[in-house]
């Protein structure tokens, strides 16, 4: 079983290399690490890093250099995190995963980027209202397809041998955001129906798929409303499919048809450079269809499909396992992220567990989150586990 540590480029900065992979490699014993590439905004506790213990990470920013060539005349272009200073930490990572015989895996999120949201509104989901969701590119929009594609490009140039894809959807309402609020209670429905996005590029892909885009648009909208002005309204059930006829439920698929063939897409341009592109389902199944998941289609459009496996027991990470297999994803296409964390693990043979669980199930990969979130006690705790599985 492959086994790697999720971290941040920053860890490795702070750190420096040997200390760094000396902890992946004597204290967790995994065979690689999957170190963020592009990242959202943040703000973290960490526990052993030598120069601070809360860092604040800057919103869309790139651990790379990227090549100004790629980039000449576009508006959307990865810009290099300030804290990297003058250096290039993929191409550190890369040279010293080759040294030491590890993997590399470039986790990159997509199109949750503040930073360019902002900068391009026009780039960033529209609600029913127009209102622009700035912290989201939207992934039906050419110009934020190409900026996916070209950082599909630039990972290649440091030979990764997977790009864990992570945010190459759509997102709702509450994705998250600084001093976000909500104090008259929305309900359920509102809530998800002002996450559908009515950009003109959605709309047209939803034209295109045969459904009228104009009526969904003022069926949303008129309902939105409603539910917005009176509270009882709002928290009144109501089944997406039963407004326009059906035809929301009909916009939505159209937009799973919008990301599943931009991750077809960067899944054969990545295996064209001789990587792995992993589509990463943080909600699981059943909760990504207004993201526009469509996992079954998935599972056929891209190799891999990581998921959380955040639990206390290994008998809840088998079901979570289960529920994938329900939707035509396969153990043996999966990866999954555990924490080792005292969150989810009482010791170092619950960890164990969930991880005999995975192989047996036939799960050819295991994560942990997160290295600089750890205490370092964590990953003596991962190491222990692996060689409890290698040596039972």
């Amino acid at each position: 079983m492959e086994s790697s540590v999720l971290a941040f480029a920053t860890d490795l900065l702070d750190e420096g290399a040997d200390t760094f992979f000396g902890n992946l490699t004597d204290r967790a014993g995994v065979g690689g690490v999957t170190l963020a590439s592009v990242y959202h905004e943040a703000r973290d506790v960490f526990p052993h890093n030598p120069r601070r213990v809360i860092r604040y990470l800057e919103p869309g920013a790139a651990y790379f250099r990227p090549d100004p060539a790629r980039w000449a005349g576009r508006r959307l272009a990865p810009v290099p995190s300030t804290a990297i200073g003058d250096r290039d930490p993929f191409a550190e990572a890369a040279a010293e995963t080759r040294r030491r015989g590890l993997k590399l895996h470039a986790w990159t999120v997509f199109c949750h980027n503040d930073r360019l949201g902002f900068a391009h509104p026009d780039c960033s989901p529209a609600n029913a209202f127009g209102d622009r969701h700035l912290t989201e590119l939207c992934p039906a929009n050419p110009e934020v397809r190409a900026y996916a594609h070209g950082l599909v490009e630039e990972l290649a140039r440091y030979g990764v041998d997977a790009i864990r894809a992570e945010s190459l959807h759509f997102h709702g309402l509450r994705h998250g955001y600084h001093h976000e609020r909500y104090f008259e209670e929305l309900g359920p429905v509102t809530e998800a129906l002002l996450g559908i996005c009515f950009c003109p590029h959605c709309r047209a892909a939803a034209d295109n798929a045969g459904v009228d885009a104009d009526d969904v648009h003022r069926a949303v909208r008129d309902e939105l409303r409603a539910r917005i002005a009176d509270e009882e309204c709002a928290l009144a059930p109501a089944a997406l499919d039963g407004l326009a006829d059906g035809a929301v439920a009909a916009y939505l698929d159209a937009a799973t048809l919008t990301v599943t063939s931009l991750a077809a897409e960067l899944a054969d341009a990545a295996a064209g450079h001789g990587m792995r592109l992993t589509f990463m389902d943080g909600g699981g199944p059943g909760r990504g269809w207004l993201s526009g998941i469509d996992l079954p289609a998935l599972a056929k459009a891209v190799p891999q499909i990581e998921t959380l496996g955040y639990a206390r027991s290994p008998e809840d990470v088998r079901e979570k396992v289960a529920a994938f297999a329900l939707h035509g994803v396969r153990p043996e296409q999966m990866a999954v992220v555990l924490r080792p964390m005292a969150s989810d693990c009482d010791g170092p043979a619950n960890l164990a567990a969930k991880i005999a669980t995975l192989h047996e199930l036939g799960v050819p990969e295991v994560e942990f989150y997160n290295y600089g979130l750890m205490r370092l006690s964590s990953m003596d705790r991962i190491g222990a586990a692996l060689a409890q599985l290698s040596h039972p």
